[in-house]
């Protein structure tokens, strides 16, 4: 039987360009969210996890195109791959792609904003000749892509994928955001007592999987609907619930096999109350749980991917990752919420993500 590992990995973020130095901000305790008063975004004052300007300059490509060039350029510079072997798919995750053009031009090229045309584009730009794959499910799509990816290598059409996801921070998604009075006035408190909304962030990030023994081994995935609301999460956890424990039994390992939750976190009410339902209902209320909120906000597409390779650096040096501006637990259930780093050995993770329409995924990973 085929396994599916993870042969290199990055993370473009207002934390760094790498992952080494991503991972490293984090284990200080370093948060890319930031104070920002910028009318171009917001009639007032917000906070956000944004690139400083001029760390993107390419004047060719889009601020996220640019940030999906950086970042797959980074794993390719790590990884010997031939990308038109016909036998390495090319997968893109983002919840609003190009919308940056409705902002910068009066009367933008509709066909410039699809997401088929910017993944083309994207891909290209390396000589890789094939369709790329486009996945756009709201804030589950990069955890969503990875699982894609494994299906697809272990399907036998292809050996290896490339899975790059990103989203930008303007002024449409956050005054999307702000109208829900879902975003916070000060910088996310996942699962916090005191928490206000969530806070937004912009990156990308990219891995490479292969049926090559090598890395850390992705595991079962799963995804579930609420079918409850357009925005709004389930109010029992069952859906999430579900997922989490159709990775683990797909992946053979129980609810006591895992070393930490990464957790979506997005410190929204709703959204941690039904998490910490989902997790009670899941048998894992004893394991450790961190939200990565904190350190990145909420980037939408590429949540899933960022959040996903920072758990399989954590898992490698076995370190459980704080959730940073937590400090008293403010959910149903008591659910075990990690506040400072910890070290303990363990062999697996899981990992969730959960978005707008009710979308739902889960995902271990194991040493």
């Amino acid at each position: 039987m085929r396994n599916v590992y993870v042969a290199a990995d990055n993370i473009f973020s207002p934390l760094g360009s790498t992952t080494a130095e991503n991972f490293a901000q984090v284990c200080n305790g370093q948060s890319g969210i930031r104070l920002h008063d910028d009318p171009a975004f917001s009639p007032g004052p917000f906070h956000a996890a944004m690139f400083a300007p001029g760390q993107l300059n390419m004047p060719a490509f889009t601020r996220f195109e640019q940030m999906l060039i950086r970042s797959v350029q980074q794993v390719l510079d790590q990884a010997s791959v031939d990308i038109n072997d016909g036998r390495t798919a090319f997968i893109v995750s983002t919840t609003k792609g190009n919308i940056e053009l409705l902002e910068e031009q009066q009367n933008p090229v509709m066909a410039e904003m699809e997401l088929s045309h910017t993944a083309r584009k994207v891909a290209n730009h390396f000589g890789y000749t094939a369709d790329p794959i486009v996945v756009s499910n709201a804030c589950i799509s990069g955890l969503l892509a990875i699982l894609t990816a494994r299906r697809l290598i272990l399907s036998g059409r292809y050996d290896q994928a490339i899975v790059t996801g990103a989203d930008v921070l303007t002024k449409f998604v956050l005054s999307g955001f702000q109208s829900f009075q879902a975003v916070s006035p000060e910088p996310c408190k996942p699962f916090d007592a005191s928490r206000k909304g969530v806070t937004l962030g912009e990156g990308a990030a990219t891995v490479l999987l292969t049926i090559r023994d090598m890395g850390i081994r992705v595991g079962a995935g799963a995804v579930t609907n609420d079918a409850n609301h357009i925005s709004g999460p389930s109010r029992t956890g069952a859906e999430l619930s579900y997922a989490m424990g159709q990775a683990l039994k797909g992946t053979g390992v129980t609810p006591s096999d895992i070393g930490f939750v990464s957790a979506h976190g997005t410190a929204t009410m709703y959204n941690d109350e039904m998490e910490s339902k989902a997790l009670h209902l899941a048998g894992l209320l004893d394991i450790p749980v961190n939200s990565l909120k904190g350190y990145y906000g909420h980037t939408l597409g590429a949540a899933g991917l960022i959040e996903s390779i920072i758990g399989m650096q954590a898992l490698q040096q076995d370190t459980v990752i704080p959730t940073l501006g937590f400090e008293t637990l403010g959910v149903s259930q008591p659910v075990l919420i990690n506040n400072q780093i910890t070290y303990k050995p363990m062999q697996h993770f899981l990992k969730t993500v959960s978005g707008f329409g009710g979308c739902n995924a889960a995902m271990v990973f194991s040493k």
